[in-house]
């Protein structure tokens, strides 16, 4: 019997080798943002000169992050991301803080914004050169949210496999924009150029919502630390993988960004709803139906991401005893995180009905660099704590503190930029408060927390009754 259970046991293997890790952080990278971002940070910096100045600052702040975030992977060796790495350096409170934000604003605000993004380029097409209407924008946005639900409902291995055919797509994308936009450059195109820095639009109050925009077109660079535990070398691999794909970013989306101000004026940035779309009509007439199609698609495998690496967050929390068992739930056929990939479904419908693509953006971006600028602090505690441990990556220190610094005065900055948006996720994270200390940290024992370190934490089959008795399920198991 013991062995039969051994044999049936479901473990993380290290398959994710050097290639894989760079192709996931550009797929996680290259989604919707550098689509739908730069008439934010256009509009929050206030001239062409200035928003390529904040593109490029983005780059190096996640840059900074980046590294930070490599050396947190080679020091800590569970998978989770943000949450396990405040969990370890930080303790309890603030994780849970994290993931109660993550769940109530974070995610589903993010998932809503993409959601959008995809159903404004699928219909922009087909309305241009008029904004497509948006109750069917949002229609849209719902019915391409709740394919990808199907989908990673249904299969693992199936959305894997889209998600490494939608990083070709992404790619695709930003070339059919960056080379016309060059040979048009080339040819002596720089018109919109001129007065690049004008100092009158400048409106430093604002800078903070064009740094959030951005950010959230790099964000993607944290996402080996959701699958530390699969990476093939990982103390090699997560370092060179980093740099790599940070880098390559970097470079195209400011290719990208010179492009788009090559065709388009100020006005004609921050009066389209979908700068792509504006792009392509006045370039390359040619390929119209084409370019709204594949960044369409490049949202859709953003979405099929976020979906994945949200569901093994709540897998590492339920480990950790923060979160309900119910969602370390696997299917026992479709061997999918069920409950996890639906748990959004009801906050991710409600945004996208009510919200909009920019305010939803100020809205998650204010928890999410909150707890990232945490992560980087915690790795400043980590080291001062156990000064012995010799991490095989290590950046030098004015990283992290200049990094962390930076997060935290962005954060404080928002609340005079846009304080309706900004107070509501500081009250939802707030409001984790009392949820730790009634619930939480009740049920978080010694003994617990002790056995969670101590043992493995496998999938474990049910046997055949069980099965009947829970509908299908294998529940994850301690092995004591």
């Amino acid at each position: 019997m013991g062995k039969d259970k051994k044999e049936q046991a479901v473990f993380l293997r290290k398959k994710i080798t050097l290639l894989r890790a760079f192709s996931l952080l550009i797929g996680s990278m290259v989604g919707s943002g550098i689509f739908i971002s730069p008439k934010g940070v256009l509009k929050n910096s206030g001239s062409v000169g200035f928003s390529l100045l904040v593109w490029f600052s983005c780059g190096l702040l996640s840059m900074f992050g980046a590294l930070c975030y490599a050396e947190l992977g080679t020091r800590i060796t569970k998978s989770g991301g943000h949450y396990i790495y405040i969990l370890e350096t930080l303790g309890p409170l603030p994780s849970f803080l994290f993931l109660w934000a993550e769940f109530f604003a974070i995610r589903p605000a993010n998932s809503a914004v993409v959601s959008l993004a995809f159903g404004r380029y699928m219909l922009e097409p087909f309305f241009a050169p008029c904004a497509a209407p948006v109750p069917a924008v949002k229609l849209i946005s719902l019915l391409g949210y709740y394919t990808v639900l199907t989908l990673n409902s249904w299969s693992v291995t199936w959305s894997a496999r889209l998600q490494m055919a939608l990083s070709v797509v992404k790619l695709l994308a930003l070339a059919l924009i960056i080379v016309p936009g060059m040979m048009l450059l080339a040819q002596g195109h720089t018109e919109n150029f001129q007065h690049a820095f004008d100092r009158q639009s400048l409106v430093l109050d604002k800078l903070p919502l064009a740094f959030y925009a951005g950010m959230f077109a790099y964000s993607g660079w944290f996402q080996t630390g959701f699958v530390r535990e699969e990476l093939v070398k990982p103390e090699r691999n997560i370092p060179l993988a980093v740099i790599v794909s940070v880098i390559t970013v970097i470079v195209g989306y400011m290719l990208t960004n010179v492009s788009y101000y090559t065709v388009l004026g100020t006005e004609d940035v921050l009066a389209s709803p979908a700068v792509a779309v504006s792009f392509v009509q006045r370039a390359f007439k040619s390929l119209i139906s084409v370019v709204p199609v594949l960044v369409a698609l490049s949202c859709f495998g953003t979405m099929n991401g976020g979906i994945f690496t949200f569901s093994r967050t709540l897998f590492v929390a339920s480990r950790e005893g923060q979160w309900p068992p119910l969602f370390s739930m696997i299917h026992i056929r479709r061997h999918t995180p069920l409950p996890a990939v639906m748990l959004m479904f009801p906050l991710v419908t409600a945004m996208v009905c009510i919200g909009d693509i920019y305010h939803l953006l100020n809205f998650f971006s204010f928890s999410r660099w909150l707890f990232i600028g945490l992560a980087t602090l915690g790795l400043i505690v980590h080291r001062c704590r156990h000064p012995e441990l010799h991490s095989p990556f290590q950046v030098p220190l004015f990283v992290p503190v200049s990094f962390t610094i930076i997060c935290l005065f962005t954060v404080a900055m928002s609340f005079y930029s846009d304080p309706v948006n900004i107070s509501i996720g500081c009250t939802i994270v707030l409001s984790g408060f009392p949820v730790y200390y009634l619930v939480i940290r009740r049920q978080m024992s010694d003994r617990c927390r002790n056995l969670f370190c101590k043992y493995a934490f496998h999938f474990q089959y049910c046997g055949p009754k069980h099965a009947q008795e829970s509908g299908g399920w294998f529940v994850a198991r301690a092995h004591l």
